[in-house]
Parts: structure tokens; sequence; C-alpha cells
């Protein structure tokens, strides 16, 4: 009798079995009612929270310390080789993982960093293969293209790579505004302007989500500083949210629907990003139709419910505490179980666009030589020539005083979420050597000892920490004996960035040091005397104070260039490729010019409670009002030829204006043209900035003569303004000026339109 018992309950527990619904595109609801709380619960908290390791060395530099729960085995920790290491997932060194509900088909979810490429463990335990990245360029050398075909040709490699590589989202792109340069994070952001920023992010979506892998557009809002960035109020108008901050978030959203939002640590006026309900669902939901999930940043702990009924739907890397929190909620009533459903929903039907809930049977071989050659394309596209005085490009075989350690020990890629674990990285020494120039011998030999003993004695560079080497003095002698020696000096000025921490009024940051100062004017003296030019070669994820610019007889921002830098930099100084760059953001002539300066935490003194009070005067539009303070202009870059614009027209079609110009290459050597189209609104009930950026577009490469037209839409609803009082984006009747610019104090062509 008892085994005939046995057996039938067997027989049950397998038609039970059967009945569970397995996840797929069109039961989700079906699979939503099958799953228990604590499964629900499980899904919207990460995998990370089942991991521990009470040896580990505690929070990574930036991350909060933790109140209750021990986290220290939860962060990434370094090894003797430099090599980092997640403790859980399949793919090693990912960020985080989802976790699988098994008995209902609901599989994980890979996450992996970041902005400038994937970042995942090269080497592994026991594993002989290699598992290396691109690293491509920084996020601001990408704006600085003004290229969105270009954007999405890198990013359509990139996510090759996370779909080769067996992850499922890129948690990328960063792209919070440039509101002011000290940001540390600037490098991850693409602009001061939110059309530029936007614009740039949706085609970084777009080529990585043509793999069929997501992204997480990050970070989500007004995300502005790193100091005391897990917690930091910043008071903002409402006006100046929505025609700044948020608004290259809307034109992501609207123009590609990423996978996922990343909700940020800060508050805006009160109010945690993560747990602000008007913010994720309100406004990015209810007002912008996304249809993805929201996550939160890593380690935004703060209340688990409260994420949860905001609308942010998974909180990461997940902990103990959060999944207690959600439970008490939920059983207690403090948390209605229908926002916690909605938040499954929302997963579940990212999920089953997956790659791994597809079983794609990933190869762990990308085309890293053709992902290379993307990379050493899009940064020479980017690079910005700031000054040229009849000193590029080089005579091809120049003999080259190449100085500064820069110069050999390129810094290709910040720290944090930003790193990538490369092959290999091509200094501008290197790279100068492989296009035929001459480096003078003696001086390569002495930078190269010097940063090779100093190398000697740091700590191998892992994902938070890139190690650098001090720059030296150059004496006189060695200074005058090269200008003897050589044609021309290429000086190196570089700055590394980072994840977690902001920028400082300091020498050796946002100043020169005394070391490059003095460089500088040793080396600018003793060419000059010698009738040889100076080229100076800014290595850095931002700017820096450029009151020593004129000195020099050239200067080329290089940015943070990815892995081929070196390549990329001798293709521009050689003249295989004209510089086409142009500034994402403005340069003043002093950090005090900046409409934020007087409220910044690395300026004010008090970096919890940050006031925005230039409210929507962000960069251009704050300097259109001063322009005695501008040193480059918003959307400045020089060319190694010249064009001229023409035919300016602009047609009203429905809701749009279609806006057309000629441009004409009328130097002497092939180019590309960034046409940045402006528009300037009536008066109104509003103060409103000179002119605003509403649409650009960039040339193919014209031969000398050669000339194409631009076409551009703008559609009369970008052209509103915010209206807080009335809660009402409005439109302002009267004649639009609508001018075709090279840069913001540039402008080459205007006409009237009559709304």
């Amino acid at each position: 009798m008892k085994a005939i018992l046995t057996t039938g309950a067997l027989l049950c527990a397998m038609t039970a079995f059967a009945q569970v619904p397995q996840l797929n595109r069109n039961n989700i609801d079906e699979v939503l009612k099958a799953m228990t709380l604590e499964e629900k619960i499980t899904l919207v908290v990460g995998a990370n929270r089942y991991v521990g390791d009470e040896n580990g060395p505690g929070p990574a530099p930036g991350m909060p310390e933790r109140k209750s729960v021990d986290m220290s085995g939860l962060v990434e920790q370094p090894k003797s080789d430099g090599v980092t290491a997640f403790s859980s997932g399949r793919v090693k060194g990912a960020a985080g993982d989802v976790v699988p509900v098994e008995r209902l088909g609901i599989t994980t979810m890979v996450l992996a960093d970041g902005p400038a490429g994937l970042r995942i463990d090269a080497v592994r335990p026991g594993d002989d293969n290699t598992y290396f990245c691109t690293a491509f360029p920084i996020g601001s050398l990408l704006s600085a293209s003004w290229d969105t075909g270009l954007v999405e040709r890198v990013t359509a490699a990139m996510g090759n790579e996370v779909l080769e590589y067996g992850a499922d989202v890129l948690l990328a792109p960063a792209m919070n505004i440039h509101r002011n340069p000290l940001c540390g994070r600037n490098f991850e952001y693409y602009s001061e302007d939110p059309l530029l920023a936007g614009k740039i992010a949706a085609a970084y979506v777009r080529g990585v989500q043509g793999n069929g892998v997501g992204t997480s557009v990050k970070h989500f809002a007004a995300n502005s500083q790193e100091t005391l960035r897990n917690g930091q109020n910043a008071s903002v108008s409402e006006r100046a949210l929505r025609e700044i901050y948020l608004k290259g978030f809307e034109i992501v959203v609207k123009e590609a629907q990423p996978w996922t939002i990343m909700s940020s640590y800060n508050k805006i006026n009160g109010v945690l990003s993560s747990e602000n309900r008007w913010l994720l669902t309100d406004v990015l939901r209810g007002e912008w139709g996304f249809k993805g999930f929201v996550m939160t940043d890593w380690w935004a702990e703060e209340n688990g419910a409260r994420q949860i009924a905001a609308g942010n739907d998974m909180l990461m890397p997940g902990t103990p505490h959060q999944y207690d929190d959600i439970l008490d909620a939920v059983q207690s009533g403090r948390l209605d179980i229908r926002f916690l459903d909605d938040c499954v929903r929302r997963i579940l039907q990212v999920m089953v666009e997956s790659p791994t809930f597809k079983r794609y049977a990933y190869s762990n071989k990308p085309d890293l030589a053709a992902h290379a050659q993307v990379t050493r394309e899009a940064a020479a596209q980017g690079m910005v020539l700031l000054k040229n005085e009849s000193a590029l490009p080089l005579v091809r075989k120049s003999k080259v005083a190449l100085f500064g350690v820069p110069s050999y020990d390129t810094m290709v890629g910040g720290s944090g979420s930003g790193y990538v674990n490369r092959a290999y990285k091509v200094t501008v020494d290197a790279g100068l050597e492989a296009a035929g120039f001459r480096l003078d011998k003696q001086l390569a030999e002495s930078y190269r000892d010097y940063v090779k003993h100093e190398k000697a004695k740091q700590p191998a560079e892992y994902f938070w920490i890139i190690p650098t080497v001090q720059e030296t003095l150059i004496s006189r002698e060695v200074a005058q004996a090269a200008a003897k020696r050589n044609e021309v000096c290429v000086y190196s000025i570089g700055r590394m960035a980072g994840e977690g921490g902001d920028r400082t009024l300091t020498p050796g940051d946002w100043y020169l040091s005394e070391t490059e100062q003095a460089n500088i004017d040793l080396l600018c003296e003793t060419f000059h005397k010698a009738g040889k030019k100076v080229i100076v070669l800014l290595n850095m994820g931002n700017i820096v104070d450029m009151g020593w610019s004129d000195q020099p007889d050239a200067i080329l921002h290089t940015w943070m260039d990815g892995q081929e830098a070196g390549n990329s930099v001798a293709d521009i100084l050689a003249g295989k490729v004209s510089p086409s760059g142009k500034l994402p953001m403005t340069i003043a002539k002093s950090y005090e010019d900046y409409s934020s300066a007087k409220d910044f935490p690395m300026s004010n003194g008090n970096p919890g409670d940050v006031n925005y009070d230039e409210d929507i005067f962000v960069g251009y539009r704050h300097f259109d009002r001063h322009p005695e303070t501008i040193l480059y202009p918003f959307g400045f870059g020089l060319s190694y030829t010249d064009f001229a614009y023409s035919d300016l027209k602009a047609e009203r079609e429905g809701d749009e204006l279609k806006i057309s110009v000629k441009v004409t290459n009328t130097g002497k050597r092939p180019g590309r043209e960034a046409v940045q189209i402006y528009v300037g609104a009536p008066a109104g009930n509003a103060v409103k900035p000179v002119k605003e950026l509403r649409a650009f577009g960039k040339t193919s490469e014209l031969k000398p003569g050669a000339s194409e037209v631009l076409t551009m839409t703008v559609k009369l609803a970008d052209l509103r303004w915010f209206d807080a009082y009335e809660q009402a984006w409005k439109l302002d009747a009267g004649e639009y000026v609508i001018s075709a610019a090279a840069s913001s104090r540039d402008i080459r062509q205007n006409v009237t339109v009559t709304l």
C-alpha cells in the first residue's frame, strides 16, 4: 500500500510540474501569476546577495560603507597580477547577475560594464584562454566627433563583444550633463548640451542593441558630481530639469528605446532618484513611453520597498537587507504587491529578448582585430585641434623631439566602470615611430627608462586604480640639445580620470603643475629661438585651465582615445586624417567664469547640498551672455582645410522645420566639417538663452572644391520651453532665427522663420 501511495504522489507531482508555465514572450502574465512572493523578490534583487567572503577588503574606492550588511565579499577583488574577479556568474568579471527561477523557465541575465567597452576578466583561473576586450575611445571623444553614424559603428563593434562574450546588458552609455568641468566622471559623459548628449547616446544604444543585447543608460538623473554621490542633494528647478538634465534621456528613450535605465545615487530636490516615482514612473514611462526596466546603480541600498514602489524594478547588485525589506513590506501591507508585480513583469519583458534566454551560443571569440581598426579610425575623428599656427600637419619622416611622460605612457581610458581589460595599448611614441617619424633616440630612451623604472615600483593597474608616472622637469641643457637635433617639438600633458571622485582646483589637476608649466615655458623659449615649432598634446578625459595656450604653436586635444591611441594621434599629426572633432563643452578663460563655479562641491565647501542656481544657463547658454569669458567656444575645432557655408534654407513641413545648408571645401586638403544648427527664440514670458543647439550634421570627407548639402530636421516641439508654474511646454509665437554655425561663436549664415 505504501508503494502505491508513493507512486501516486509522484504522478501528482509530475502532473503539477507539467502544468507550471515555462516563460516565453506570450505568457509573461501567466508566469507572473505562477510565481511565489519569494520568487518575485528573488528576481528584483540581484544575484550577488548570495555571495560572501569574510576576508574581502571591504568596499572599493568610491563605494559607500554599508550600515548593517557585510558587503566585503561582493566587491571586485584586486589580484596580484592586476586581474579582477567578481565572485559569481558565468561571465567572470561582469558587474552583476539576475537570479534565475528555473522551475518557470526564468533565466539569468548577465550585466556588465561599461561605457568605453565591455569590462570582464581577461584571465580566468584554470583557463589558458584570454578574454580581452577592445578599449574604445571615451565618451567625450565620441561626442567630439559630432558624428552619430560613427558612434553607431563603434558601438556596433562594442555590442558584438557583449554578445560573443556571453553578456546580456551593457551598463552604458553614461550621459549626464557637463555642468562643471571638475566633475570626475565627465570623461564618460558627452557634453554640456542635452541635444548633443542625447543624439550621441541614442546612436550608442542603436549600435549596441543592434546585436540583440541591451544597454543601461545612466545615471538618471542630475548626477553632476562624484563627491558624496550616494546621497548628495541636487536642488534644481523643474524647468532646468526638463530642459537640461532630463532632455538628453528623453531623446535617447524616444529615439532608441534602451532595454534598461540606471537610476542615479543622488537626491533630486530632497528625494533619492531611485525612490522618485515622479521621475521613474510619471515622466520616464508616462510621458516618454519607456518600455524597459529601471535598475539601481550598484549598492544604492536605501529603502528597497520605496524603490520598488517608485518603479525602480531591479536592485543591484543585491543584498540580503533589500530582500528582507521588500518581503517584510509586502507581508505587512506597507508595499502593495501590485507594485512588485509591475517590476517583475517589466524585467521578464526584457529577459525574453536576451541572448541568455534565447540560448545564444556565444563564441568567446569576437573579431578584436577588426574592432581595433574601428577604434583607431574613431579616435582620429574625435580629436580636436584647438590651435594651429602653421605647425601641423608634420612633414613625413620629420625629426621629432618627443617630450612628456604621457607620450611614453599614454592614458587610453579611465578607471572604474569605464575601465577595459585590453590586450595592449599603443603609446604615442610607438605610434609616431610606426608612422615613419624619426624620434630623438637619446630623449626617447631616457623617458622610456624612467617610465619603466617608475612602473616597477607601482602596483599593476586594475579597474579601480590606474597608477600614473609623475612628470619630470626638463633641463635647459636637454632642451637646447634637442632643439638642435630635431625639427619639431611635441610635448604631452596628461590627466588620469576615474569614477568615485571629483577633480580639484590645484596644480597638477585643473591647473598645470609647476613642472608642466616650467616645461612649456622652456620648450617654447628654446625651440622658438631655434625657429622651430612646439606642439602640445592634451591626453585627458576632460579639460584643464588653458591660461598657457598662447605659448605653443599648436594644441591637439587627443582625449583618452582607446587602445590604438598612438596610431590615431600619428594619423592626425601626419595629415593622414584631417582633424574634424569639435568641442562638446566650452573652455573658459578661468574656472570662475563657469556658471556653476560658486556651487560645485570641490569649490564651494558644501558637497552635501548643491544648488543649481544657474538654472538653464549651463555651458554656452551662459557664455553667450558673457562672451568675453570664452577661450575656446562650444563646438569649436580647427581643420587642415577651410569650409564655406551657403544656401541656408529653413522650411516648415507640418510639425517640423527642414533645414539645409551647402558646405564647400575651399581649402587645399580633404576634410570633414561638423555643422551646428542653433535657434534663437523670440521674446516671450520666460527668460531664454540667446540661442540653443537644435540640430547638427557632419559631412563626408570632401576633396578640395567639393560640396555637400546637409539636411537636418528640427521638430517644432523641440523649440518649446517649460513653464513650471502652469506645468506645460510652451511654443512662443514670433520670429525664430535659424543659424548655421561652425561653433557657438562662429555663425556663418542666418535665416528667419515666423511661427
